[in-house]
């Protein structure tokens, strides 16, 4: 099915007047919903024209007072002043922290950890990265340590590439600080 200038206009239409995007679809004939929404989305249509069934919907129908107009008066004003008086007080509440977007390309900042790792496995970390190979990802084999160190959207980025550790894909240091031991709050049993 390709999207002829027909049918786009005739999804235009539909999309105008309110219509669903099953509706849409179904109408089209071979074209499911999805490929109605991406339509829609590719056209920039995403936002529906105000008129039809959403403002009909919008307006809910009003509702008669059974209080006569005298007493609907004296009950508004003190709701009115507390109200005033309510904002006055009232702080804008704080804005929740926005994740912050980090581009490709950019290192991440520093992660907090739930396990600590030891200073002396990151340490040993270290001094192995000095000695490991860095091989690319397609240098890698299962006899080398598949560790990788640096940005992968960066041309420093490598692999270790020392042997590795019986049953690992890293090398021993690497295994050091990859497979962590269970908290003792885990290790407990129940």
């Amino acid at each position: 099915m390709s999207w002829t200038d027909e049918r786009v206009e005739l999804l235009k239409k539909m999309w105008g007047e309110g219509q669903s995007a099953s509706q849409i679809a179904k109408e089209l004939g071979g074209v499911t919903r999805n490929a109605v929404i991406g339509k829609v989305h590719r056209l920039g249509l995403s936002n529906r024209a105000s008129g039809g069934k959403a403002e009909a919907k919008a307006k809910p129908a009003a509702k008669a007072d059974p209080k006569p107009r005298a007493s609907r008066a004296k009950a508004a004003k003190p709701a009115q002043e507390s109200a005033a008086k309510t904002e006055a007080e009232a702080k804008p509440a704080p804005m929740p922290a926005r994740k912050q977007i980090i581009p490709a390309g950019q290192p991440l900042p520093p992660q907090p950890s739930a396990n600590e790792i030891s200073p002396e496995a990151l340490a040993k970390v270290s001094e192995i990265e000095k000695k490991a190979k860095k091989l690319s990802l397609m240098e890698l084999t299962e006899r080398t340590c598949k560790w990788p160190v640096g940005d992968p959207a960066t041309e420093d980025f490598w692999f270790c590439g020392l042997p590795v550790k019986a049953g690992k894909p890293y090398c021993e240091a690497h295994v050091g600080v990859a497979f962590q031991p269970m908290s003792s709050r885990r290790d407990r049993k129940r």
